[in-house]
């Protein structure tokens, strides 16, 4: 006979937790907010625009590829919030032209590491000494397959960064681990946002197809994808509830794979 437990997913699983999701307004990060906030959790999210629509998550308007948004994310959670339980560094992505890597400048180079590595790595040093003081807390960097599985053509700095962010996680959290704080790595493949679908659509427009052949063609870009499908926003989002949860209370140091079977190697 089972009892519940304040582990157990519900509207109260995340009661009293101070949790802040990066790029939390749109896709993905919109998916964890949102399951953070049905758990009960008060949610903090950053972005460098506004959310479109009404939450109940507080916001905190910065760019933080940026020292100068990271420092200001920093002070307003310690000071309006006077700390955080659960760090998720969702911000990332890549606007680099295809073409390989002649056409990858050192201005997108460092584009892609102050955009998937520095954010995590800056919020990190200015938060964690506050879970570190009170020996508890959860750090999830939201990586990508694309560190072990690089696209050459159109997102090799990317890959590369996301490749530095994973590592610099497990190395994290060999260090704070005895502290008390967790650090897990989940790493997505493709994601259907609704960026991805606006993509679909405009290949499918250009290709005078319709958007099933175009999604078809994007999966076969990555590889394929053995599930037939990407993956759904609320999917990622519960993957990262779960190992943000007391659920996973014995979890750190590890990376979770959520890619539809995407990576073809053990």
């Amino acid at each position: 006979m089972t009892t519940a437990t304040e582990s157990t997913p519900g509207t109260s699983e995340f009661k009293s937790k101070r949790i802040l999701v990066t790029g939390g307004t749109k896709g993905a990060g919109k998916a964890i907010a949102d399951r953070f906030l049905q758990g009960g959790g008060t949610i903090i999210t950053t972005a460098r625009s506004a959310p479109d629509e009404k939450t109940e998550a507080h916001f905190i308007q910065a760019d933080v590829s940026t020292s100068e948004g990271t420092t200001k994310v920093i002070r307003e959670v310690l000071d309006r919030f006077h700390g955080i339980d659960i760090v998720v560094h969702n911000v990332g992505g890549s606007s680099a032209p295809s073409g390989g890597f002649v056409t990858v400048t050192d201005e997108l180079w460092q584009q892609a590491i102050n955009e998937n590595l520095f954010p995590a790595v800056r919020l990190d040093r200015g938060l964690l000494p506050s879970m570190i003081e009170r020996g508890s807390g959860v750090i999830v960097h939201v990586s990508s397959i694309q560190r072990t599985l690089p696209l050459y053509d159109s997102t090799l700095a990317y890959a590369a960064a996301k490749a530095a962010l994973t590592n610099y996680s497990k190395a994290l959290s060999n260090e704070v681990s005895p502290k008390g704080v967790r650090v897990v790595t989940v790493s997505p493949g493709f994601i259907e946002t609704d960026a991805a679908t606006r993509m679909i659509e405009r290949m499918a427009e250009k290709d005078g197809s319709d958007y099933a052949t175009a999604r078809q063609k994007l999966m076969d870009m990555l590889g394929g994808i053995p599930l037939g499908r990407p993956n759904k926003p609320q999917e990622v989002a519960e993957l990262v509830a779960f190992v943000a949860s007391d659920r996973a209370s014995s979890i750190t140091g590890t990376e979770f794979v959520i890619d539809g079977g995407t990576v073809p190697t053990v």
